[in-house]
């Protein structure tokens, strides 16, 4: 955690629990003692609260000098600013009552601590600065005849400012022009701003961003372990997790929670967690709604209506492509709308991107439901969206896009699907751009949530045809990335659109699609039943060339089954016919790739000499056709083959291309694959160092699997 929030201050401090002792130390014996007279505007400290440890150090190391400035007894141009960023809920009001009381102890203000709410000086959206002046100034002690001006206070405050040691919190910035007349004249001052979204306008000030993200999972379960002394949370660490899972990490919602826990003390957690999470899902938390509710109200149309439509994007994460998807526009309105939401603390920070945890999710949902347009606008020329709407908008262009990504990444190849149909509102939206096969199989990667989630959508909504269409690059992703529990969700609903609109090549396609991730976890009488179907409906296809392919495909699919359970005797038949209809059509790479599978047969039966043959000739043949991941595959089996023959030379060169390979197209399948046989090729070759090495990488890739 250290290391993350290090990270997120962009450079300004770069510190570690390491940094209080130092802090603490130089605060103390530098600063005054506080005088006990002083005015402190702060409230009771909560009984509970979530240390923030390492956010308290970087500030308290900031205002030691550490982030760059002079000391804090030192001079100073001006005073230290540190704002403290995040959407509702998240605290940060009382890290900044802590980080005020801290300062305090430590005797750094002793001329006082103020508080000033800039929501109690809002009218119609703008904050009444001078009575925000006004304020400050009487608590300074020069309340007889204050001038009524705006100009006139600002000079009175900073005379009353100057050279003061104090601190002052000011709530609810939403810019940095709302910040910059209340800030004091005293170099030695400390203002602690919070606001929903980073302020960029502070320049020239001297300044320590600090962004709050939620509570990680150990935290939050220790803040409610804190709020509530349950001895079912003990006995249940792994309900007491989920339970405070349910609050997406946000103090206020773990603060609900704890409430619920003690009015049912006799109810079970598992009980318990279902009540909160429809609870939390249907009403949310009433302090943060509040808040989220008034953000609401301010976004402009559009980003209001890209608010609205984000609960239907399945992904963590909301790319301005994607924004532009869901809205049906451009990408220059789409980007406005997601700054607009980031600055209104409506999106937060992800790994990868903005993106909405559960209980913000909840909120967009529900400002959908009170009516589209009633309070936040229309947005000009869209009408209004319905649900339907924005999922089919969103599905149809990610399966356009991951059809181009397959066809990029993959190659022409069979597919049972056409192009996606056009669709209103998506004229403006622009494609993608993938520079090549591996960007191409990057961005895969990297929506393969958005696209397992869009094909649930798709089937839903009786989008039948694209549910199919999007598992098709979906096989390709798999290959290469086997996420088996999301994967066989996906394609059993494709199957399901597949049989509901009763395409045959659809089902004949999705049975042997469902099949493999199947006996790859073991599940053999599962998988068998799904090839014997395949073949059962594929019989039903007619002579046309790709439907005599696909029927060919069904055929190797049993082939396949065979041999992962060691039946290479059955097996080969099945490739062998395979093949034979591939030839009859013209389909080199089909042709090819039952070669491939024949050759396996071949080394697997000990046919060496014509394993290396059929081998051969299908690594040649993938080379040619610029098929990378066939290229690699063929000539990894080609070096099994090689190496067993005695031609080691031959076969270490085949392997590292194999490597390169499978690292190009991040396959960590394949990788673990090729780096398991180098660890014995190179204890056979008696090279222990490399062998070592090699063993190092493959400890590393499975616990990374395994995290």
């Amino acid at each position: 955690m250290a290391k993350e929030i290090s990270n997120r201050v962009d450079g300004q401090v770069r510190a570690g629990t390491v940094v209080q002792a130092h802090t603490i130390e130089h605060l103390c014996v530098h600063a005054p003692p506080a005088e006990p007279d002083s005015p402190v505007q702060l409230p009771p400290p909560p009984v509970h609260f979530a240390d923030r440890t390492v956010e308290q150090d970087l500030v308290l190391a900031a205002v030691a000098g550490g982030h760059g400035g002079p000391a804090a007894d030192g001079p100073a141009d001006g005073p230290l600013v540190v704002c403290v960023s995040g959407m509702g809920g998240i605290g940060k009001t009382e890290l900044g009552f802590r980080l005020a009381r801290e300062l305090r102890r430590l005797g750094r203000c002793p001329d006082g601590v103020f508080h000033v709410d800039l929501n109690d000086l809002r009218r119609d959206g703008a904050v009444e600065v001078a009575d925000a002046l006004g304020g400050l100034c009487r608590s300074l002690g020069r309340g007889d005849a204050l001038p009524a001006g705006f100009a006139e206070r600002r000079r009175e405050y900073w005379a009353a400012t100057q050279d003061k040691r104090l601190a002052l919190v000011i709530d609810n910035a939403q810019s940095g022009a709302e910040i910059r007349p209340l800030l004091p004249s005293s170099g030695a001052a400390v203002v602690i701003v919070t606001s929903h979204a980073r302020l960029a306008d502070l320049d020239g000030t001297r300044s320590v961003d600090l962004p709050l993200g939620p509570l990680s999972g150990e935290d939050a379960t220790g803040l409610l372990r804190a709020a509530v002394q349950d001895p079912r949370l003990v006995d249940d660490p792994q309900a007491a997790a989920e339970l405070a899972g349910c609050c997406a990490g946000l103090p206020a919602a773990i603060l609900v929670a704890g409430r619920l826990l003690r009015k049912r003390r006799n109810r079970d957690l598992r009980r318990l967690i279902d009540e909160l999470t429809a609870g939390l899902r249907e009403e949310g938390v009433p302090v943060v709604e509040v808040v989220w509710n008034a953000a609401y109200a301010r976004l402009g149309p559009t980003a209001a209506r890209l608010y609205r439509a984000l609960p239907h994007h399945p992904g963590p994460v909301v790319t301005v492509p994607v924004a532009a998807a869901l809205l049906g526009s451009g990408l220059d309105r789409a980007e406005d709308a997601v700054d607009e939401l980031e600055e209104a603390g409506l999106l937060l920070r992800r790994p990868g991107g903005l993106g909405m945890h559960d209980l913000l999710r909840g909120h967009a949902l529900r400002r959908a439901d009170a009516g589209a347009g009633a309070d936040a606008g229309a947005d000009a020329g869209a009408g209004v969206d319905t649900p339907g709407d924005v999922r089919r908008r969103l599905v149809r262009w990610l399966r356009r896009q991951a059809a181009r990504a397959d066809l990029l990444a993959a190659g022409s190849r069979l597919t049972v699907s056409g192009p996606a149909p056009e669709e209103p509102g998506l004229a403006d939206v622009p494609d993608l751009e993938f520079t090549d096969k591996h960007a191409a199989m990057h961005w895969l990667e990297r929506e393969h949530l958005s696209l397992f989630g869009c094909v649930r959508i798709a089937h839903e909504d009786g989008l039948d045809d694209d549910a199919v269409a999007l598992c098709e690059p979906l096989w390709t992703h798999f290959l290469d990335h086997q996420h088996y529990a999301d994967v066989i969700d996906a394609f059993r609903h494709g199957l399901a659109s597949a049989q509901r609109a009763d395409s045959t090549a659809g089902i004949v396609r999705m049975h042997c699609q469902l099949a493999r991730p199947l006996w790859e976890q073991g599940r053999y009488p599962e998988a068998r039943q799904e090839v014997e179907a395949a073949i059962r409906r594929g019989r039903l296809l007619g002579e046309r060339d790709d439907e005599r392919k696909l029927y060919a495909s069904a055929i190797e699919f049993r082939g396949k089954l065979a041999s992962v359970q060691g039946n290479w005797a059955a097996a080969v038949p099945d490739f062998e016919a395979a093949r034979e209809v591939h030839r009859a059509i013209g389909n080199e790479y089909g042709a090819m790739l039952q070669t491939y599978l024949i050759g396996r047969g071949a080394v697997a039966m000990g046919e060496l000499d014509r394993a290396v043959e059929l081998l051969s000739d299908a690594h040649e043949t993938a080379l040619r056709l610029g098929r990378d991941r066939m290229s690699s595959r063929t000539g990894f089996e080609l070096g099994v083959a090689l190496r067993r023959t005695g031609r080691r030379e031959e076969a270490a060169r085949l392997y590292e291309a194999a490597l390169a390979g499978a690292r190009a197209r991040r396959s960590a399948a394949d990788e673990l694959r090729v780096l398991e046989t180098l660890v014995a090729f190179c204890e056979e070759g008696g090279d222990a160092a490399r062998a070592e090495g090699y063993r190092t990488e493959v400890a590393e890739i499975a616990g990374r699997q395994a995290g």
